[in-house]
């Protein structure tokens, strides 16, 4: 058995993980990152990929958006289909503020990459942790690997696992309050190679059901697809998804997707969830392991960001001037975010999709709020000023 000490043990090494432990540096506190997984697959994982204004201006102050600003693809808006025709939500023009296309293995790369240059202790397929004596003033990790159990000795633990990680499930049951909303359709994603032939992010409404069109780089797009939640991957053919995809996203300009190999492809539930409190003791939940959102928003990865923000100034005022108020309030405040989020989540995704059990009032109701929000500049602000990213309380 080996004993190590630290300041703050952060269970995960994705953006939530990474970027608080590299903002604890730049603070002067020190970390110790615990994940279970290989480094090559947090880093080739492809997930989330829109960063918004908000998240980018964190990545930037913090000192790890060299690539991003190099590589990154800036959109300046979204379209939203509609009967076939699209119509541009022009987000710079009515917020002064633009997104960033750049995918959270992207930034997972980096973060790792320069944790690593400055020393940081980042300990992949680390082996099964547990949690121990949270109230306490001295919280312990237990990390077992073939029979041996590392101890590492915290003043505070980050939960910044996941959702099916272990720091949520260390919380009492008791002492946890559960929000969540399954939807009735899930999205078929694929990665196609195939250069974009659109320069932004095409969001399509449609009488087969909802298809999004998106990129990851200057050839590569992702695209997804409506479809049931337990849809049988293997009945779609390549040729099935690529028809579907030109039935769904065809426009009366003649635009259609341009086909590419298809890299991967899976089906991804969609979801709310929302746990209350983010704080047991000295544990403290981040991204995945507190929320998720359904991806229509492109919410998932800057919430992560948000919320080690947040954690970080706590951490910060409580080691350099001994005050704990912002860290005694970060579950309240980083709440407020994710709720915001949480309904601007819920409304496109309700805008958009098409519910089995819809009735012809909630359809026609649904496409004269598609039609309002496509030519009221003051419906597009609203969308654009969220989905841009609000400002940190």
């Amino acid at each position: 058995m080996a004993k190590f000490e630290t300041q703050v043990g952060i269970i995960g090494a994705g953006p939530a993980g990474l970027m608080l432990s590299h903002l604890l540096h730049q603070h002067g506190i020190a970390s110790i990152v615990l994940e279970a997984r290989q480094r090559t697959y947090c880093e080739e994982r492809v997930r989330a990929g829109v960063l918004e204004h908000t998240s980018v201006e964190m990545l930037r102050n913090a000192g790890v958006s060299e690539r991003l600003e190099r590589e990154g693809l800036r959109h300046e808006g979204i379209e939203l289909g509609l009967r076939g025709q699209l119509h541009r939500i022009p987000f710079v023009e009515l917020t002064g503020k633009a997104v960033t296309v750049y995918g959270q293995q992207e930034v997972v790369k980096d973060l790792i990459a320069r944790r690593l240059s400055d020393g940081g202790d980042l300990r992949f397929e680390c082996g099964e942790v547990s949690l121990h004596d949270l109230r306490g003033s001295r919280p312990w990790i237990g990390v077992e690997r073939q029979g041996n159990v590392d101890v590492i000795a915290c003043d505070y633990i980050a939960g910044c696992d996941g959702f099916h990680g272990v720091s949520r499930s260390s919380f009492p049951q008791e002492a946890l309050t559960v929000y969540d909303r399954t939807y009735p359709f899930a999205w078929l994603g694929i990665l196609a190679d195939a250069a974009p032939s659109r320069e932004e992010l095409v969001y399509m409404h449609h009488e087969r059901g909802f298809a999004l069109y998106s990129m990851r780089s200057p050839r590569i797009t992702r695209l997804y697809l409506q479809c049931k939640p337990d849809e049988d991957i293997a009945e779609w053919s390549d040729d099935r998804i690529w028809s579907e995809l030109h039935a769904r996203l065809e426009c009366l300009d003649g635009w259609q997707p341009t086909e590419g190999k298809i890299l991967q492809k899976g089906v991804t539930g969609m979801r709310s969830f929302v746990v209350e409190p983010l704080q047991f003791g000295r544990l403290f939940l981040a991204g995945d392991a507190a929320h998720i959102v359904p991806p229509t928003g492109a919410k998932g990865m800057n919430l992560a960001i948000a919320d080690v923000h947040y954690l970080a100034e706590g951490l910060r005022a409580r080691y350099r001037e001994n005050d704990c108020t912002k860290l005694d309030a970060y579950s309240a405040t980083c709440l407020r975010r994710i709720w915001e989020a949480q309904r601007f989540s819920w409304w496109m995704t309700s805008l958009l999709h098409l519910f089995a059990d819809a009735s012809p009032f909630d359809c026609r109701r649904q496409m004269a709020e598609l039609e309002y929000v496509v030519s009221s500049r003051a419906a597009a602000t609203t969308l654009a000023e969220n989905y841009v990213g609000l400002p940190l309380h």
